[in-house]
């Protein structure tokens, strides 16, 4: 009924004519919709009364059943098999990874194949963007269509009314760049038989010509590029060319959410007063034969949708799978049930991996000297999104290992929602199996520990109170977490044993420092005659547009941008209803001509002024092992303008990983695809004070993650037109650099008491520490409504709650060491109907995008 209420909906809001002495135009439209409104209710309701129609034929049957026969022959039940003779590598952060792919891209001479979540065209793989203009990601790809590569691109779909990806422009921006470059979107949310409600695709995965392959947590997209420093900041007076974030990639998701990214310039948050979101992630590159099996993935999707949605649409190619079956017997693909069908009538790329592999391609095409990675891929996958029956060997994957974990488990996920029972709403049973391992430890008397980081809080707009989506992630986590009477601690605890001495949580906050002086801003604007939030439009411009105007001109607002200044709040957190922003609408540069006028204009409004050269425009470096430390760093302006320019936020967990023992690696993915890595070259090492054996990547992996959150590493500078390419930069094969001999030995031993002493008394002092001067939420001193609305800070959001001396803050800050902070446990636990009652007996609707 839902359905025909909003088609009914439609029909009744379809604009009048135009021109009223045609009434037949108008009737002829109405009747077209008409009969659109008609047809995907009649796809509608096929799709509803026959879900199972893909399986129910002897023929259909017949393939699953040859499918199911492979799946049964491998590890997990996946689809692919173990494979050695695999170099991998891991990126951390979105800086070090997207430089890697921008190589990897540039290496493509036959094929691009990319799967993504939400793909913005406009993103820059290189930084400052000044320096690199090149490198953004459409002019790559279409510098690469016109060599003559073929490019396939598969987006997720969104659902318009609640996501603001606009896959469409996604679609429409690149494939008017070149016909060689052709884009899907999947899948349908209302009017085909194949709609989908709540499911969304989430893999970021890119293929370079069968050979080269990158998957992990990064989309291609807005807010996700970040270095260790994790800056919250990025104002640039004097010279906007050191502008890391342009227009909507300077986004903070706790306050607003993306807004109308088509028009990719705007930016409606003010970054003069509001922090960015840091975004923490893990990637990796890869070369091998394992790079097939995630290609035959892709061709799978690819001709699963070409077959649903795009079956007579010539722009979309069939693909054929490019194992040579004649020439490896053995292949599992030798039994595809499509592997014929598809290499008769589909478009067929180059392999070099079995096979007739071609020699006077070594030079570009390498078999790596360094392939010591055995490397199996995983994937949870169903009818909807592969037309196929349900594969989840993810889960069991993440289940056998955590069964056959020896001392230790560090895991990093965005979300963190599970079951320790079977047969309940949420069906994910990862809890149950943690929950099993630790008690078999604890019985038999032996040392083992978990550690989990994930989010503060989900990454959606609103106020913890009032968001009822925020409330139900938070209430599912801790649910799962300990409390609602079957968690993890609670079942441990009905054992007889401790739950914080096996497992803990932990969450990572940053702050920094806007560089922004009310007084300074103000004389620069009336030197100029721009505001700033001009020049800030017209920087966003220049980078981010560089065709005539904007893609879409059809509207005078697709022409504007209206920039939320933030106010005080009332309920401290985020910006709402309860707090509307004051607004400055700015007019968008129509050329990019008069977008650098604007910006030269308002620089050269500090001529005459002190210059700020002296000033850092982000302090976060200093949450790293920098040379200088908070107390070093200037100020031009007055104190209470420092004070104000201090903000913290959370800085959002987004990866999906799990590292055992040291030794094996799971994740590096998404929910729909993800590698288990286990390294063949060892060295030696220390568990629980022990000579032990390690495996490089995945050790190496741990160690640096650990040196990140625990302010160990460097900075990483971003300020240069000709910076020092890193190895952790270059995708496989080119090794990453090994850094075990300058590894701090607190870190090496997780198990060891000077690592847990570290660890925790450095996440315990920097959460001490972020509550005293900014009372972040979630808190333990909240464990009630009541008590939230007494805690939370009237300022704007992430400021410096009222009351600190600004001696006393950069006195207070200058002992926080990384970003680790203690995950607050008992925050709301005394509200009961937060995490209990009858809504909790079936699965919420919204969960399972989460699960």
């Amino acid at each position: 009924m839902s359905f025909l209420k909003n088609k009914l909906k439609e029909l009744k809001n379809l604009p009048a004519p135009e021109d009223t002495s045609k009434p037949m135009s108008f009737l002829a439209n109405v009747v077209k919709q008409g009969a659109k409104i008609v047809e995907h209710g009649r796809q509608e309701v096929i799709g509803i009364f026959n879900p199972n129609r893909r399986h129910d034929e002897p023929h259909e049957q017949a393939m699953d059943a040859q499918r199911e026969e492979i799946r049964d022959g491998h590890r997990f039940r996946s689809f692919a098999p173990e494979r050695s003779g695999n170099t991998a590598k891991w990126h951390v952060d979105g800086h070090d990874f997207m430089w890697a792919l921008s190589e990897m891209l540039d290496n493509a001479k036959e094929a691009i194949f990319i799967l993504d979540w939400w793909l913005t065209p406009e993103l820059y793989l290189r930084r400052p963007p000044a320096h690199f203009p090149e490198w953004r990601l459409d002019r790559i790809l279409q510098r690469k269509a016109e060599q003559g590569v073929k490019i396939h691109i598969i987006v997720y779909k969104e659902v318009t009314q609640t996501m603001s990806m606009s896959s469409k422009h996604t679609k429409n921006y690149l494939e008017k760049l070149h016909p060689n470059i052709a884009v899907m979107r999947h899948p349908d949310h209302i009017g085909a038989k194949d709609s989908v409600r709540f499911w969304s695709h989430h893999e970021k995965v890119v293929i370079v010509d069968n050979h080269w392959a990158s998957i992990g947590g990064l989309d291609l997209c807005f807010g996700r590029w970040d270095t260790h420093n994790h800056p919250l900041a990025d104002v640039h007076p004097t010279d906007f060319s050191l502008t890391l974030f342009p227009g909507q990639d300077y986004n903070n998701a706790r306050i607003m959410d993306f807004k109308d990214v088509y028009n990719y310039a705007s930016n409606a948050l003010s970054m003069l007063e509001s922090a960015r979101m840091p975004w923490h992630d893990v990637h990796m590159t890869l070369t091998g034969s394992a790079v097939l099996d995630i290609v035959q993935h892709y061709v799978e999707r690819w001709n699963e949708i070409k077959k649903r949605k795009y079956r007579e649409d010539e722009r979309f190619a069939w693909l054929a799978l490019p194992h040579e079956p004649e020439l490896a017997p053995n292949e599992p693909v030798a039994r595809h049930p499509h592997l014929e069908e598809w290499k008769a009538k589909g478009r067929r790329y180059k392999q070099r991996w079995h096979g007739s592999y071609h020699e006077d391609e070594s030079h570009h095409y390498p078999q790596p000297d360094n392939a010591a990675c055995r490397i199996q891929v995983i994937r949870s996958v169903s009818d909807w999104s592969h037309g196929v029956l349900t594969e989840a060997s993810i889960q069991a994957a993440y289940i056998k290992l955590i069964e056959e974990a020896e001392h230790f488990i560090f895991i990093e996920n965005q979300f963190f929602i599970t079951n320790t029972k079977e047969g309940q709403a949420v069906q994910n049973l990862i809890g149950k199996a943690l929950v099993d391992r630790i008690v078999r430890a604890a019985t038999e008397g032996k040392r083992f520990k978990v550690i989990v980081a994930i989010p503060e809080l989900p990454g959606f707009a609103g106020d913890v109170k009032t968001e009822s989506a925020l409330q139900t992630i938070m209430a599912a986590q801790y649910r799962s977490i300990n409390r609602g009477g079957s968690s993890i601690y609670e079942e441990i605890r009905a054992k007889g044993y401790e739950p914080l001495d096996y497992i803990r949580f932990y969450h990572l906050r940053a702050y920094d420092r806007i560089n922004s002086p009310a007084g300074y801003i103000k004389e620069i604007e009336q030197n100029s005659g721009v505001k700033f939030h001009e020049a800030q439009v017209a920087s966003a411009r220049q980078y981010l547009s560089g065709d005539s105007f904007t893609y879409y001109t059809d509207s005078e607002e697709n022409k504007k941008v209206t920039v939320a200044i933030p106010q005080e709040t009332k309920e401290g957190i985020v910006e709402s209803d309860k707090t509307p922003a004051a607004t400055e609408t700015i007019a968008i540069p129509e050329t990019d001509e008069q977008a650098r006028e604007i910006v030269n204009k308002f620089q050269h409004g500090a001529d005459n002024l002190r210059r700020d050269t002296e000033v850092s425009d982000s302090v976060s470096q200093h949450l790293l092992d920098d040379s200088t430390t908070l107390l070093d760093e200037k100020w031009l302006g007055t104190e209470e303008e420092e004070l104000n320019a201090y903000v913290s936020e959370l800085l959002y967990i987004h990866s999906k990983l799990m590292i055992v023992d040291d030794r094996r690696v799971i994740g590096d993915g998404d929910s729909e695809i993800a590698l288990v890595v286990e390294d063949d070259d060892m060295f030696e090492s220390t568990m629980d004070g022990e000579s032990y054996q390690v495996s490089r990547f995945a050790a190496t992996l741990r160690r640096k993650l650990f040196r990140e959150h625990l302010g160990l590493l460097p900075p990483q500078e971003c300020n240069k037109p000709y910076p020092k390419v890193t190895s952790f930069m270059r995708p496989a094969p080119t090794p990453n650099k090994d850094e075990t001999h300058s590894d701090p030995k607190e870190i090496i031993d997780p198990l060891s008491e000077e690592c847990d002493r570290l660890w925790n008394d450095t996440a315990r002092k920097n959460r001490e520490i972020l509550t005293e001067l900014f009372r972040p939420t979630p808190t333990n001193l909240v464990r009630s409504w009541s008590a939230y609305e007494n805690y939370v800070p009237k300022v704007k959001t992430g400021h410096v709650v009222p009351g600190v001396k600004l001696e006393r803050l950069k006195q207070r800050l200058s002992q926080v060491r990384g970003a680790l902070v203690e995950a607050p446990l008992d925050f709301l636990i005394d509200e009961k109907g937060f995490h209990t009652g009858a809504r909790w007996e079936g699965i919420d609707p919204t969960l399972p995008i989460y699960i």
